[in-house]
């Protein structure tokens, strides 16, 4: 009797290593990833003295908040399978378009709910070419970024609109709320529908299966161009968003904001752990790919290096940060 109690707890403790093992493995990007951000922080915890303080760590969540919305909306195109080039061009036209409205008297709700329209409707045509009329995502996008980019600077003539600093629109911006600011608390909300939506609903997954078998999924009765289109709605409007919470907390509109801020977005999304073929996501993994590119730059400005090499240091940091993730965990798979 105790023979046959001491194998079946030999074979429940087997069970359960296997069950901790293969939940590493299936979610093994996010582990590295959150096992990188950890290495990183604790680099520049102990080679700047700032970089561990709490006007730092806020200072940190208020400028990656536009990184951290347009990265979990960018997180369901990328699993379809798709990219959308354009969210940098976005921003920059609504952060110009929300200074404009404002300088003409147009009431600070209208100016936003009329920015995070313009953003869907944006997105609703991009979406429109790749989904109906079966255009590469790149293709679009791109041009995209050059035509909404050449639109704000076309409204601008390439000078900076500045918006009224007693403006309640720049308290999305520039306020705190319990000590925390306003655009942190705004993405935390925005991340928790972006993991609802994409975990927990039937839009989430399809988004998934559209990236790993779109026909599948089609046959399936899902609507796939719709369920295409819809996410670079959602894309865009997220941009929109960000533009609106730059333009609040510089206190101007600019055709020049968000100059390469879609390639950080990819960034952070791929680090995460998402698919660039489509197929897998993950929300979390956004998140901590997010907060890795802002603590690298922050943490790189702290350590006093040249802003001339800031970029070369911050590609090359992103491009290990991959090729190990990659690496490691494709061949823990194949060794399952």
């Amino acid at each position: 009797m105790s023979e046959a109690t001491s194998t079946r707890s030999a074979q429940s403790r087997r069970v359960r290593a296997g069950t901790w093992r293969d939940a590493v493995l299936a979610n093994g990007s996010v582990v590295s990833i959150a096992l990188f951000f950890l290495i990183v922080s604790v680099i520049f915890s102990v080679a700047t003295d700032a970089f561990l303080t709490s006007p730092n760590l806020l200072n940190i969540l208020r400028q990656s908040a536009p990184l951290l919305i347009v990265a979990a909306a960018m997180t369901f195109v990328i699993t379809t399978g798709g990219i959308d080039l354009s969210v940098g061009s976005v921003l920059a036209l609504v952060a110009t378009l929300s200074a404009t409205l404002l300088q003409l008297g147009l009431p600070w709700p209208l100016v936003i709910l009329a920015m995070l329209a313009l953003g869907a409707l944006l997105g609703a045509v991009q979406g429109y070419f790749v989904a109906y009329e079966s255009i590469p995502a790149f293709i679009v996008t791109l041009a995209g970024l050059s035509v909404i980019r050449g639109v704000a600077l076309l409204i601008t003539g390439g000078y900076s609109i500045p918006i009224e600093p007693g403006s309640p629109f720049t308290v999305l911006g520039r306020a705190w709320l319990l000590g925390v600011p306003a655009p942190a608390l705004i993405a935390l909300a925005i991340l928790a529908i972006a993991y609802i939506a994409f975990n927990e609903t039937p839009f989430g997954r399809y988004v998934t299966g559209i990236g790993a078998n779109a026909e599948a999924v089609r046959r399936a009765g899902v609507n796939t161009r719709l369920t295409t289109l819809f996410v670079y709605v959602i894309s865009a409007a997220a941009a929109a968003l960000a533009g609106i919470i730059i333009a609040a907390r510089l206190g101007s509109g600019s055709s020049n904001a968000g100059q390469g801020f879609e390639l950080e977005v990819i960034a952070a999304v791929v680090l995460g752990g998402t698919s660039l073929f489509g197929g897998r996501g993950t929300i979390v993994g956004t998140v901590l790919g997010a907060l890795t590119v802002a603590v690298i730059g922050n943490g790189l400005i702290l350590a006093h290096l040249s802003p001339f090499l800031t970029p070369i240091v911050t590609g090359t940091i992103i491009l290990i940060a991959i090729w190990l993730n990659f690496r490691l965990f494709r061949s823990a798979v194949r060794s399952r």
